[in-house]
């Protein structure tokens, strides 16, 4: 047989290339595949480039200014708020409680009556024993006459010495027993007042220790009083500091319940003895100026000022702590700096840290920093208008977006 006849077709495998005015199609599958591929060879999607921090908004109220300020020193000084005036009333008869007018917080007048207790046994004593003194004066007036009788008698001898010496005996036994009867007269009449127990001032009923029908007895403690406007600051102070304090120094300190809040006092006594287990000393504070707390047996706590000082200060709030370090977020200029500092012991009276280095006067700080600050992140202040962030256009976008 010969050779195929001729098509015009030249031999050999098809074109590849294809023609300008064809596009490649590529399967939806090898787009699916793709990423996997690339993934593989250690090739990945282009990540967009991390732009930088946003500016952090700062208000004057954020901003410390680091200044010089006075700072007192002194031992430490632990105790509780008491008033100077109080009053334990205990039963002085033994007697039922017959009513209690007045409960806890109720305020009271001097002479207002607080408890009445049972009287009745003691107005029949009373009353006994002024019929003792009434039959006691009789006597004293009947042997009174006899003695007179008796002189006269015996002036014109019709009695003897010795008559009138027995009348007389019997007359001054009469005058003591008249005197015996006043004293149980009036020792009745008070007993009978002490049935009425009543505010010794003008204050505050502070615990109430019994209830209508108690059965009170002698030495039986009834109510508490107490003045408000009394209040002074009874502290302790160690023995080993004890001796730089003294009448007339000024303390600083804070009751428990008030919460920052500063009181202010002055030392009025030291105790001359110290504590027999603690070996601390008791020290008497007398409050200052207007501001003083009104209730009783409040924990304070302070430092006596025995000394003053002056440094560099800054809050509590500004401070950041990391293990044993410490630092603080500085404004310098337009950005924020982490300045590390050194930092002495808390101030009592306004609760400020004095700095010892890392710090220096006119030196501005946050003062409440956050955890999500960055060394040189940009500040601005609040209210500010922010820099517009640049748009990209066609122009200076990536090719592939172009496409």
């Amino acid at each position: 047989m010969g050779p195929p006849p001729y098509n015009g077709a030249l031999p050999g495998p098809r074109a590849r290339e294809s023609t300008p005015e064809k596009t490649m199609k590529i399967h939806p599958v090898a787009l699916i595949a793709l990423p996997l591929v690339l993934a593989a060879c250690g090739q990945g999607p282009a990540k967009p480039a991390a732009g930088p921090a946003p500016a952090l908004q700062l208000s004057a109220e954020d901003v410390h200014t680091v200044r010089n300020a006075s700072l007192a020193g002194g031992p430490a000084i632990t105790g509780s708020i008491q008033p100077e005036r109080r009053a334990d009333l205990r039963a002085e008869v033994q007697a039922v409680v017959l009513q209690v007018l007045k409960e806890n917080g109720d305020t009271v007048r001097r002479g207002d009556l607080l408890v009445r207790l049972d009287d009745n046994a003691i107005r029949d004593a009373l009353a006994s024993a002024e019929a003792a003194s009434r039959t006691a004066a009789q006597s004293l007036e009947q042997t009174g006459r006899q003695l007179e009788r008796m002189k006269t008698l015996r002036a014109s001898g019709m009695a003897s010495a010795q008559a009138l010496e027995d009348t007389e005996v019997r007359r001054n036994s009469a005058q003591s027993d008249l005197e015996a009867a006043k004293t149980r007269v009036a020792q009745a009449r008070q007993q009978l007042q002490r049935t009425e127990v009543r505010a010794p001032f003008d204050g505050v009923v502070s615990d109430r220790k019994v209830s209508a029908g108690d059965t009170a007895q002698m030495g039986k403690e009834l109510l508490k009083v107490i003045d408000p406007a009394s209040m002074r600051f009874e502290g302790l102070v160690s023995a080993d500091h004890i001796g730089a304090v003294q009448a007339g120094q000024a303390v600083s300190f804070r009751v428990n319940g008030y919460g920052d809040q500063q009181f202010a006092g002055k030392v009025r006594r030291v105790n001359p003895a110290a504590n027999a287990t603690t070996r601390q000393v008791e020290v008497l504070v007398d409050f200052t100026g207007q501001k003083q707390p009104r209730l009783a047996g409040l924990y304070a706590e302070g430092r006596v000022e025995t000394e003053s000082a002056t440094s560099l200060t800054i809050p509590a709030t500004a401070l950041v702590r990391e293990g044993d370090k410490t630092s603080a977020w500085r404004v310098a200029g337009a950005k924020l700096e982490k300045a590390p500092i050194q930092v002495g012991e808390r101030d009592p009276r306004t609760g400020d840290f004095p700095v010892k280095a890392g710090l220096a006067e006119g030196d501005k700080v946050v003062r409440y920093p956050a955890s999500t600050m960055k060394d040189g992140q940009a500040v601005a202040a609040a209210g500010a208008p922010a820099s517009a962030a640049p748009t990209k256009t066609a122009d200076t976008a990536p090719p592939a977006a172009r496409n």
